[in-house]
């Protein structure tokens, strides 16, 4: 690894207390967990006979939640409907000492809630209830309000897209160029949707298969030339200085100008790769703001995206956990 034991210590342990602004789409995760012992005689479906059930913040929630098990203080900001599950989501970031008066509710939209149905570790199927209809002019201006007066703390920004209606061309064409004014560095997973709005930022986090359609280009197995284009792609498009790919069991990919820096995948064994994602881009953000180069902010990213992708369900990575993963990997690597 490109990074000392000495030095993730020295970042990981800046991760506290550092505020990070997470505007996007914050949604309520529901899982439903059983075992199946039989087919239906109705449908040829299984029979999941419920044991428990469980709700988490998902979507942009899912960042904030891994910002504070990182030991930051995430202030998300995003759209919930008036209804039980916003009131849930609310809750939720109570219990965490998560500020969530960002949390600004519309009367003429749902708060967006995935359901899905888990047994033996293996997710039988998902359900989403949402409205992905453009947001009320007063609505994208209380999010303008409450960013502008939030940003000036912050140590970094997150926009996490979900392409449900919170980021959209007005809001992001106020609050982007006023976070560079500011020097404040914006890290944003993208939609395919959004792609024209987004602008100024740091680093844009698609997977690869959003790399593909954001660029138009394709990326055969394991061919470097065509990886290379999409990722120098990227940073052309979006007049951003880094590009993070993140490539499922090949690792990652950093792009910047003039060169790139790849990173094998670090998981172990692979469960659930449901919000893999949101894990990379906080932790990516909280390393930058704890003062790491951005090679060294993907490889602890990388990192804790291995870490995650080993749990099931909505999970998140602590500090101690980054640690002791990262401190076991130094050691095998020089043994």
């Amino acid at each position: 690894m490109t990074v000392t034991q000495a030095r993730a210590d020295q970042i990981i342990s800046s991760f506290a207390g550092k505020r990070i602004l997470v505007l996007g789409d914050i949604m309520l995760d529901e899982f439903i967990w059983g075992k199946v012992r039989r087919i239906s005689p109705e449908a040829p479906v299984p029979v999941v006979e419920v044991a428990r059930e469980t709700s988490h913040l998902g979507g942009a929630g899912n960042v904030v939640a891994n910002l504070s098990a990182l030991g930051a203080v995430p202030l998300p900001l995003g759209i919930v409907g008036e209804d039980p599950a916003g009131g849930r989501l609310a809750d939720l970031l109570a219990r965490q000492g998560i500020e969530f008066s960002g949390l600004i509710s519309d009367g003429e939209r749902q708060t967006t809630v995935k359901t899905r149905i888990v047994a033996h570790n293996q997710q039988i199927v998902r359900a989403d209830r949402e409205s992905k209809a453009p947001l009320p002019v007063d609505r994208i201006q209380a999010l303008l309000t409450t960013f502008l007066k939030w940003m000036p703390s912050c140590s970094a920004i997150i926009v996490s897209d979900y392409d449900k209606g919170v980021v959209n061309r007005s809001l992001l064409s106020e609050a982007l160029p006023a976070a560079k004014r500011a020097n404040i560095p914006v890290l944003l997973d993208p939609k395919v949707y959004n792609a024209d709005y987004y602008r100024p930022i740091t680093v844009i986090t698609p997977n690869q298969r959003e790399a593909e359609l954001l660029t138009g280009l394709t990326i055969d197995d394991d061919n470097d030339q065509q990886l290379a284009a999409v990722g120098q792609r990227l940073l052309e498009k979006f007049e951003c200085p880094y590009a993070l790919v993140t490539r499922g069991e090949r690792g990652m990919s950093l792009f910047f100008q003039g060169g790139s820096h790849h990173l094998p995948t670090f998981a172990r064994e692979v469960f659930d790769v449901s919000g893999a994602g949101d894990t990379v881009i906080a932790t990516l953000a909280l390393a930058v703001a704890a003062g790491a180069d951005m090679k060294e902010s993907a490889t602890l990213a990388n990192l804790a995206a291995g870490l995650v992708v080993g749990k099931v369900g909505t999970a998140t990575v602590n500090r101690a956990e980054l640690l002791a993963d990262f401190a076991s990997r130094n050691a095998r690597s020089s043994s």
